[in-house]
C-alpha cells in the first residue's frame, strides 16, 4: 500500500505549484514602480489595492511588452483582455 507519509508531502508541493502558476484576478499586488496601475491605489506599504471593487488578472510585465490578449495597464502589470 502506499505510505500516506511519503505521499503527503508531494501532493502539496504540486498543488501550490499549480496554484503559482496560474493568473489569478487580484484585488491586492506589489507595486513594482513608482505608480500602481490603472484601477488600484496605493496604499502606503508596497501594495497597491482596487479596494474590493474589481478584480482583475494581472502579471507583472518584467520590462517587456504585454504577450498578446494582454493589454498594459501601467505600474508595469499586464491584465488579462
Amino acid at each position: 500500500m502506499f505510505n500516506r507519509k511519503l505521499w503527503l508531502p508531494l501532493i502539496i508541493v504540486v498543488v501550490c505549484d499549480l496554484q503559482a502558476s496560474t493568473a489569478r484576478a487580484q484585488r491586492v499586488v506589489k507595486k513594482l514602480t513608482s505608480e500602481c496601475p490603472m484601477g488600484y491605489i496605493d496604499t502606503a506599504n508596497g501594495k497597491c489595492s482596487a479596494l474590493g471593487l474589481m478584480t482583475y488578472t494581472l502579471r507583472p510585465a518584467m520590462g517587456d511588452e504585454c504577450p498578446p490578449g494582454w493589454s498594459s495597464i501601467g505600474g508595469d502589470y499586464c491584465r488579462r483582455d
